[in-house]
């Protein structure tokens, strides 16, 4: 318990010189509220119910995206590194969509989707998809050959192939893609709630800034923080644990 806080003492210091900074007049309180009147603020908000209500909307966006994203990027990622003619349709979309920002993607979700989950969800999707399938496939493509031959030398299928060797081989990368996805889709779906939504973290930021209401912007742009913070967390140890055989 002990090195985990002190693990954490540059976060806390931070806060602390946050406190201090607005309660000694170095930065206006107007700019950044005192962090004191933040945490109130975000207990205020529990208390009403306000930030359970759009953080559960916020939440659901954001795993059904990311969910798709990984079931779809993985299997396009390995079978563009096993079947070439996947490759060749799919490899120039994706090194084309790669590098764009994905927030231009906004309102073209605006005019297909409307502005209901849909729209969010397939942006996340979109933008999530994209690094799963490029470390999917320098994954698999990675794989020692020597692997690949020994398998098929003793009568292994290809399919057979790619289950016990090329996606145990392929994990830590997939996994290190997902974790990216992962926070991107934070990024992605606050981006998002801002422009397009009723509902949600992002929107709730964007109405109590509109309203002046800055201490509680402040404690839900934390909460935004905290939550992405706490899901790196979790994944790291889920990580871990599925690539225990490599220790």
């Amino acid at each position: 318990m002990t090195a985990t806080l002190w693990r954490y003492t540059p976060l806390f210091l931070i806060f602390a010189l946050w406190e201090a900074g607005t309660r000694l007049g170095i930065i206006s309180k107007w700019a950044l509220p005192t962090f004191s009147s933040v945490v109130a603020a975000w207990f205020s908000l529990m208390e009403g119910g306000e930030l359970f209500y759009h953080a559960a909307a916020s939440l659901m966006r954001g795993m059904a995206g990311l969910g798709l994203a990984i079931v779809v990027g993985t299997t396009l990622g390995v079978l563009m590194a096993w079947v070439k003619p996947v490759r060749v349709i799919f490899n120039p979309i994706v090194q084309l969509f790669y590098p764009m920002p994905k927030s231009a993607l906004i309102p073209i979700m605006i005019l297909w989707l409307g502005l209901g989950h849909a729209s969010k969800i397939v942006l996340i999707f979109l933008g999530c998809m994209l690094p799963v399938t490029i470390s999917a496939f320098n994954g698999a493509r990675g794989v020692e050959p020597v692997l690949i031959w020994s398998a098929r030398s003793l009568g292994a299928t290809r399919s057979a192939v790619l289950r016990e060797i090329i996606l145990p081989a392929a994990m830590p990368e997939i996994l290190a893609g997902i974790r990216t996805a992962l926070a991107l889709s934070f990024v992605l779906l606050v981006s998002s709630e801002l422009v397009i939504a009723r509902e949600g973290l992002g929107y709730l930021i964007g109405w109590l800034g509109d309203g002046g209401v800055y201490t509680s912007m402040f404690a839900v742009v934390l909460t935004v923080a905290g939550l992405g913070f706490v899901a790196d967390r979790l994944y790291l140890a889920l990580m871990k644990r599925m690539l225990a055989w490599r220790e």
